[in-house]
């Protein structure tokens, strides 16, 4: 990719394109894709590039086109499927995880599944609470899928290719406050079953993904002008979780604040959590605390909307906290 600045819209619009020259397999469905240039203009001039055949329009029936994709994979081909929101994905969660997840177990090993189902989600942005929930969380929970997460431009760019040659179904989650972000990314393969370190520390050791990555780094950028230096780890893939990076990092600084945009009761932060407490209990000097969304239906209301989810001010106060403790 070319020293050009890009934003993350344009790059998950690269990665799209790139993937269709170079594998004629490779089609893009769903609603608004086409004509519109997609919801949030992902797909923006694809359909006058490739046409009607490999940039296809939807009824607005996400467990139908979902269930379209999953045939259309069976049957040989490398289907990207757009979900409008996450909240819209609950329409076709029978599809997701009654076939695409189960058939590879089911068949015995016979039939795999080589969707990638793309969606928006995270508040911040008004969209009130039927656009704004961040179910990954969810979906993280499910065997038989692997879930994404591109908090940069270079994963924006780089983890749709992987995710295609992956045999098995892999859902993307792409942070709606992100498609605007702009840089120049890093050229460069990237690892979809590693997590990244983003900053390195010594005090703490923050855990983030997706919308929570860019928050989590300004707080570690406010805090290391008080002295402390913490640890900043991008998930990335939040199935399978990559413990060894999570390990290795909490083995380091032995503190732990987890950012999670979902909500905290059973939350991906619960879960990791709890894999902290059996792996590296005895190197932890402070309590592990989580920072989530408040469990509420996302206001519509942006004083409201913003006092919900996580943000920069409240993760450093609780690091903090747990750095004193």
């Amino acid at each position: 990719m070319s020293e050009a600045k890009t934003t993350y819209r344009e790059a998950m619009r690269e990665a799209i394109r790139e993937a269709m020259r170079r594998d004629d397999r490779v089609f893009l469905m769903g609603e608004d894709v086409g004509a519109y240039g997609g919801c949030f203009a992902v797909s923006l001039g694809l359909l006058e590039e490739f046409g009607p055949e490999r940039i296809r329009d939807t009824p607005l029936s996400e467990s139908a086109f979902v269930g379209a994709g999953i045939g259309a994979a069976l049957g040989g081909m490398r289907p990207i499927v757009e979900i409008m929101t996450v909240n819209f994905s609950l329409l076709a969660l029978d599809q997701i995880l009654n076939n695409a997840a189960t058939l590879l177990h089911m068949s015995g090993g016979q039939f795999n599944v080589p969707l990638v189902i793309r969606m928006t989600t995270g508040a911040g942005r008004q969209l009130a609470a039927q656009h704004s929930h961040s179910l990954e969380g969810w979906y993280a929970h499910i065997p038989g899928l692997k879930i994404l997460a591109p908090a940069t431009l270079e994963d924006a760019r780089g983890m749709l290719w992987p995710a295609l040659e992956d045999p098995d179904p892999v859902l993307i989650f792409e942070h709606g406050a992100l498609y605007n972000m702009s840089g120049v990314p890093r050229p460069g393969p990237v690892d979809i079953t590693r997590a990244a370190l983003r900053r390195s520390g010594k005090d703490v050791t923050l855990i983030a993904y997706g919308g929570t990555v860019g928050k989590t780094l300004s707080a570690a950028d406010t805090l290391a002008s008080e002295d402390i230096e913490a640890d900043v780890i991008d998930l990335r893939i939040l199935r399978p979780l990559d413990d060894t990076t999570i390990m290795q990092s909490v083995n380091r600084t032995h503190r732990v604040v987890i950012v999670d945009e979902g909500w905290r009761s059973g939350s991906l932060s619960a879960e990791i959590s709890t894999r902290i407490v059996e792996q590296a209990f005895y190197e932890l000097d402070a309590p592990i605390e989580r920072l989530c969304t408040a469990e509420v239906p996302i206001p519509y209301a942006r004083h409201l909307e913003e006092a919900a989810i996580p943000q920069v001010a409240a993760i450093a106060a609780a690091v903090r906290e747990v750095v004193a403790s």
